[in-house]
């Protein structure tokens, strides 16, 4: 993946908030932006089009595979949004249960509106798992 390198005087971030459908989807997703940038203390950068992405790390397989990946991340989908990095933590299964409304995915969590969760135990997931992947994945 690869993150979109912004223009001067443009945000490829602004633009997808923008795109969105509906008034509560860019609403929700303005939400998403400013808590996991304050919680990272990195900016949002587009990576791949349609996930908005903080901070980096790089990673390897056994394979040979490689590339670099955000740290913590979500993508806006219709209907839903797909949050990435909140799982990496060991203890973020013990935080599921007080979340509220969403749905697993092998790597992410779904989650179809903000309403339905808990935004202190999302805040919670999100802090755990940029710790952790920035402090047991990330290799410069």
């Amino acid at each position: 993946m690869e993150p979109v390198i912004a223009p001067p005087g443009s945000s490829p971030v602004d633009e997808l908030i923008a795109s969105l459908e509906t008034p509560a989807q860019r609403a929700d997703t303005q939400t998403l932006v400013e808590l996991f940038s304050d919680l990272s203390g990195q900016p949002a950068v587009l990576w791949s089009g349609r996930i908005i992405g903080f901070g980096e790390y790089h990673y390897r397989y056994e394979s040979g595979h490689q590339g670099d990946s955000p740290a913590l991340g979500f993508s806006p989908r219709k209907g839903k949004f797909a949050l990435y990095g909140l799982l990496a933590e060991d203890g973020a299964e013990s935080l599921l249960p007080a979340l509220g409304k969403h749905r697993r995915g092998v790597s992410c969590l779904y989650v179809n509106r903000l309403a339905d969760v808990d935004i202190a135990t999302l805040g919670e997931l999100a802090r755990r798992g940029y710790a952790h992947t920035m402090k047991e994945l990330h290799r410069p």
